[in-house]
């Protein structure tokens, strides 16, 4: 167990130099698809599970939309690759062991994602509390999100009345116990 978790920080670690040579959204691609997540591009309708069926072309062609980090081994120490992603309107994070607070306020707090983000579904991701959950209100254009399975949330009334009343427009869906 302890191997893979030292094996995930490794998967998980930001090569800056990659994102320089290829790319934001090529560098996020590797990152999340060697961590078992998906991607899919911009103008594209399947989803990008093989890492090494990555498309290539032209620096900078392919952009990501959509990620869904099912079952991925996606953690805090890697977030930096979001940092210059702008066009990501949807992303799913379910069954995500290492999902946490600090990387929910993380995501809240990269700027393209604030401006981009469109969709954000959170699921039974064990180790997210209320604390990451009210971080989300710096997604002032998230429109839907969708919280399920979630034992680590503990005053729901608070914590939902209070993000809907940061964020008006969002459409919250819980299917919490």
């Amino acid at each position: 167990r302890a191997f893979w978790g030292w094996l995930n920080a490794v998967f998980n670690k930001v090569d800056y130099e990659r994102i320089q040579a290829v790319g934001p959204d090529r560098a996020a691609s590797e990152w999340l698809l060697r961590c078992g997540a998906l991607v899919r591009y911009q103008g594209s309708p399947k989803w990008q599970q093989d890492y090494n069926g990555l498309p290539t072309g032209p620096l900078g062609k392919y952009k990501i939309e959509a990620i869904n980090a099912t079952d991925s081994c996606i953690m805090y120490r890697g977030f930096d690759y979001l940092d210059g992603l702008e066009h990501v309107t949807d992303i799913r994070l379910e069954k995500c062991m290492y999902i946490q607070d600090e990387c929910l306020q993380k995501l809240s707090e990269t700027n393209n994602l604030q401006k981009s983000l469109l969709q954000l579904k959170i699921i039974s991701c064990g180790n997210v509390t209320d604390k990451g959950i009210l971080a989300l209100h710096k997604l002032t254009n998230l429109e839907y999100l969708y919280l399920s399975d979630l034992p680590g949330i503990r005053e729901k009334e608070t914590t939902f009345h209070t993000l809907q009343q940061a964020l008006p427009k969002l459409e919250l869906e819980l299917d919490l116990d």
